[in-house]
């Protein structure tokens, strides 16, 4: 039987607590090497950015490239969803305003994420599309292609969700600065946010900070990942009283 925490002890001390933290641990991590892994394929096996026909062409060449490529780096996106849902639980007795509202505007963006299969590098829904041009004849094809060049362009296109995640990691950073976690952690996931957001909204006319952006968050998950393996293992080894 899982105890309670004791009169007075903040929600985040009860036991009860213990599995969610190490599941959101270990989710945290999980975000880390599914997105290392993708910009390795990336590195590897590249898209191209522009084009339906050469899209659609290199897709029907490196499919399974392709689909990994998507899958890991929208898979993630429910891994962010556990880690938020984490932090939600173990801010709330520090400040439950900016823990509601980071948690809000962060499980917005990973639900949009998994909602609509689409990365910036690419979008699932062009498998479709690359079966029926390889099917069709040269005079079809152009018809597909069309097609192709405008999700392309969709995908290149600054989306709400992308600019939802930093902002989310932003508002969820301000509590860390108090919270039972590590509060360098809150400091550096303030300092990700913020760069986030600028990088979102400029990545295509400034694309030097979207470099930046993107490893210091996978930094900041990992460091969150991290933390909350080691407050579950605290509250496994520290029987409330």
């Amino acid at each position: 039987m899982t105890a309670p925490a004791r009169p007075g002890a903040p929600a985040w001390a009860s036991l009860s607590w213990t599995p969610l933290y190490r599941v959101a641990g270990i989710a945290a991590l999980l975000f880390v090497l599914c997105d290392v892994a993708a910009l390795a394929l990336y590195a590897v096996d590249a898209p191209p950015v522009s084009g339906g026909d050469a899209t659609l062409r290199f897709i029907a060449g490196h499919k399974a490239s392709y689909i990994a490529q998507q899958l890991l780096w929208l898979v993630p996106s429910l891994f962010g969803l556990v880690v938020f849902a984490a932090l939600l639980v173990a801010l709330l007795p520090t400040n439950p305003s900016l823990a509601v509202l980071g948690f809000t505007v962060g499980a917005a963006s990973w639900t949009a994420l998994l909602a609509v299969p689409t990365s910036s590098v690419g979008t699932l829904s062009l498998l479709t599309l690359s079966d029926a041009w390889s099917a069709a004849d040269d005079a079809a094809r152009p018809a597909f292609a069309a097609a192709a060049e405008a999700l392309v362009a969709e995908n290149n296109t600054v989306a709400l969700a992308g600019t939802l995640t930093p902002l989310g990691v932003l508002l969820i950073s301000l509590p860390l600065v108090r919270g039972p976690l590590p509060h360098w952690i809150g400091w550096l996931g303030i300092a990700t946010g913020a760069l986030g957001v600028a990088s979102e909204v400029l990545r295509f006319a400034v694309t030097a900070l979207y470099a930046v952006y993107g490893p210091l968050l996978w930094v900041w998950i990992a460091a969150v990942g991290v933390a909350l393996l080691g407050l579950a293992g605290h509250r496994a080894r520290k029987p409330v009283e």
